[in-house]
């Protein structure tokens, strides 16, 4: 994890931050590093910022972690004076030789890729299920020895978004002035300000420019903010299935969900830390899962894998009754309590707001003025059946780049899965992307 003592938002400043970061891969020195740490594929670095936290779930704890501290704030950042303390010598060589190998390997050529993950996501883009990642890495097939993404070739990095409850500094996470959990305290976030801790990142491992970066949904988001606020710290960009602002439809989606939250009682305002087991509201935050899991699918793929097949009935076995499921009420039922066990209803709003706030004009003046930044070739990637972020998006992004002169292709997927595709269709998603970073290599 990579930490600040302070980073300023849009809105406020936060005292401490932490980013939980996963080097998934440092090629041409994988293997030795990696068996460090008893991984094979997956490296963490553990940092404590000041002393005083901890990741915000336990189940994040990595034994022999490097502990990084920072004495400077965010806007005056002197990467001198970051320091190396660990209890762990292993641990303090493999940071250095780490930092070695990208140092070494950025002489000849610039091959580092920051991975932008989704509203839920986290840093475990790739990699097999283990102890904090109970499911194997949201892309894994797409990143990896030899897939789209080569970590052969390329050295792979993911953080978990700040605000988020995997890692990195959110509402769960301890405030540095009472050792409570921040709750209601916490700070409005916007996508930006996700993007200017991922700037401590990069700073914390010297890459001065990223390859790409590359991300779906809310990752593309921060793709775009990376290509405007810091033009001069990319070389190439894959925003996939997202958009230059979000949209009046899209926020609905998401006031519906914050609603739903809301009006559970068990919230408490978003002090419900000390609730006991089960008395959480785990019921809001179920509900806005599910809303939110009718636009990540399209009606073909509901119809076709659900149609109108019930689940249970009544005594009478008509399907008449007020309370008789339908099949796809069983799947939304499933999602819904599938993410109440892994995620913080917190940070789901958090985030959340982050992405209904996305608008890359905002402090600029028009959309025109902020897309005359960007000055790394872009790839826009659409999916066919997105009713969350359209195709009009993703070829909006293309068309306003070009015609203000920068360059930008466009690439749509043939998926019926609606915006889960970049998540799913992998085939699709990948071949763009591997020719596009290869055409771009330098």
């Amino acid at each position: 994890m990579i930490a600040a003592n302070r980073i300023v938002t849009e809105k406020m400043a936060l005292q401490v931050a932490e980013i939980f970061t996963e080097v998934i891969a440092a090629p041409g020195y994988e293997p030795a590093a990696l068996e460090v740490l008893g991984k094979k594929k997956n490296l963490r670095i553990l940092e404590l910022a000041g002393g005083y936290s901890r990741p915000t779930r336990e189940i994040r704890q990595v034994s022999g972690g490097a502990l990084l501290q920072d004495s400077d704030g965010f806007e005056n950042l002197d990467v001198s004076k970051w320091q190396l303390v660990t209890g762990n010598p292993a641990s303090a060589e493999l940071l250095a030789d780490l930092e070695f190998a990208w140092r070494a390997s950025r002489a000849v050529k610039s091959n580092a890729i920051l991975l932008c993950h989704a509203w839920t996501g986290d840093s475990h883009a790739a990699g097999s299920a283990e102890e904090g990642s109970p499911t194997p890495g949201w892309w894994e097939g797409l990143v990896g020895s030899g897939c789209a993404i080569d970590t052969d070739k390329w050295f792979v990095v993911c953080t978990n978004s700040l605000g988020g409850c995997q890692g990195s500094t959110g509402p769960a996470s301890l405030h540095p002035q009472d050792g409570k959990q921040y709750g209601s305290r916490f700070p409005v976030i916007t996508v930006r300000d996700m993007v200017r801790a991922q700037v401590r990142v990069s700073d914390m491992l010297g890459i001065d420019v990223w390859h790409s970066v590359i991300g779906g949904s809310m990752g593309g988001m921060q793709v775009l903010e990376w290509a405007i606020t810091f033009p001069h710290r990319v070389r190439t960009l894959v925003p996939i299935a997202t958009c230059l602002q979000a949209t009046a439809q899209q926020i609905a989606w998401g006031a519906i969900g914050r609603r739903a939250i809301r009006l559970d009682p068990k919230w408490q305002g978003g002090d419900y830390y000390d609730a006991a087991i089960g008395e959480g509201p785990w019921q809001g935050l179920a509900i806005a899962r599910m809303i939110a899991q009718v636009t990540f699918r399209s009606d073909n793929v509901f119809t076709d894998r659900f149609g109108r097949e019930l689940a249970d009935m009544d005594a009478d076995y008509n399907g008449l009754g007020l309370w008789d499921k339908f099949e796809v009420e069983n799947y939304l039922d499933h999602h819904g309590d599938k993410l109440i066990r892994r995620f913080d209803t917190n940070s789901y709003l958090i985030i959340g707001k982050a992405m209904d706030l996305h608008d890359i004009a905002r402090g600029r003046g028009t959309l025109q003025n902020a897309v005359s930044r960007i000055a790394a070739p872009v790839l826009s990637v659409g999916i066919s059946s997105d009713i969350l972020y359209p195709t009009y998006q993703q070829k909006q992004i293309r068309d306003m780049i070009n015609d203000v002169g920068g360059t930008c292709e466009y690439v749509e997927i043939d998926s019926p899965h609606g915006h889960d595709a970049f998540l799913i269709n992998l085939d699709q998603v990948g071949k763009p992307i591997t020719e596009f970073l290869t055409k771009h290599a330098i």
